[in-house]
């Protein structure tokens, strides 16, 4: 009766195959401690052999000694070549990821132009703050696109920053030089998408 892999003992690493970790197993059993570092030794360099293109990491010699131990359920007895991840460290759960605490006002922009915003109301007046509420806004269209693929209104933008800014950064349409020629450039991008599209249509 044939007996299916789902039935079987479950591999720690599944990447190498049953092959290799009959050979780990097999390590186990040797009594001799030159025999199972001369079989631990092959086993490495066949499963080194398995994926070629990992040869590029420097890392990659390391991963496999890790690999091979815990392969073996860290009870392999053998000269390791560098020092292999331990059994406490390996089922010790991931590092908690804190997230931001705070709701972002406008979720299409983000909290990145929530935090340049922040910065451009604390600068004093001057070309530097000027030159970061340009990128600010460059920022904001694109951002808006993104989410909406119509078209936006300048004002909107505008708009938006005003309250974003309790009022602290209010501009109007020519404002910003920079804004204006990304505007222009997004927009001739647009006109030559659309050329394209009436052109295959035609042809």
């Amino acid at each position: 009766m044939m007996e299916y892999n789902t039935k079987k003992k479950r591999l720690p690493l599944p990447e190498y195959g049953r092959a290799v970790q009959k050979m780990v197993d097999h390590a186990l059993t040797l009594e001799s401690r030159e025999e199972r570092q001369h079989c631990a030794e092959t086993i490495v360099s066949i499963m080194d052999g398995m994926f070629p293109v990992a040869k590029e990491n420097g890392e990659v010699r390391q991963k496999l000694w890790d690999h091979l131990a815990i392969m073996s359920d860290f009870k392999l007895d053998i000269d390791y070549p560098c020092e292999v991840i331990r059994k406490e460290t390996f089922n010790e759960p991931p590092t908690r990821i804190p997230y931001l605490k705070g709701e972002v006002k406008y979720k299409h922009y983000g909290r990145f132009v929530e935090q340049m915003i922040a910065t451009a109301c604390e600068m004093e007046e001057g070309e530097e703050r000027d030159r970061l509420i340009e990128l600010i806004t460059i920022q904001m269209k694109k951002d808006y696109l993104a989410w909406n693929k119509d078209t936006v209104d300048n004002k909107q933008i505008f708009d938006d920053l005003r309250e974003y800014s309790d009022g602290k950064i209010d501009i109007q349409e020519g404002h910003i030089k920079g804004y204006q020629q990304h505007n222009n450039n997004n927009n001739q991008q647009r006109n030559n998408q659309k050329r394209k599209k009436v052109f295959k249509k035609k042809y």
